[in-house]
């Protein structure tokens, strides 16, 4: 079912499993966001609407939250 901009996601890997369900996952955000990884430290451009740090931690975030790096979530390593 789909929420809208309404749905709300306990964890990344429920946002992560959102993004790839409708098809948005390899699709390019807006603009870009810069994430900070917490699992190495690192830094990365997220292109699009789940992307991954050079460590391999996956992160995700809907298309009506792609705006502000506060609601990108992580999904764990290689998830």
């Amino acid at each position: 079912m789909h929420d809208g901009c309404s749905g709300s996601f306990e964890n990344g890997k429920q946002v992560v499993d959102k993004v790839r369900m409708m098809g948005f996952d390899k699709q390019p955000m807006p603009a870009p966001l810069t994430i900070d990884c917490s699992n190495c430290g690192s830094e990365f451009e997220m292109e699009t609407f789940s992307g991954k740090c050079d460590c391999g931690m996956v992160y995700g975030v809907t298309p009506c939250h792609a705006f502000d790096p506060a609601n990108v979530m992580a999904a764990g390593i290689e998830y």
